[in-house]
C-alpha cells in the first residue's frame, strides 16, 4: 500500500514519485501543494489523521 503524502489534494507517495519522474526530476504536484498552502487552502490538521 502507497503511503499518503498530501490528505488536503490526495496525493500519495507513488504519484509524486511518478510526477517527478515523468517531469525530469521537476515535481508540478508539490508546486500545486506550495501555493495551495500559501494561499490558506491547506486543511492538513483536519484531514489526516495524524493532525498533521
Amino acid at each position: 500500500m502507497t503511503k499518503m503524502i498530501c490528505f488536503c489534494f490526495n496525493y500519495s507517495e507513488d504519484n509524486i514519485i511518478n510526477d517527478v519522474i515523468a517531469g525530469n526530476g521537476d515535481s508540478s504536484i508539490m508546486k500545486r501543494i506550495i501555493t495551495e498552502k500559501k494561499a490558506g487552502n491547506c486543511r492538513c490538521k483536519e484531514n489526516n489523521p495524524k493532525g498533521k
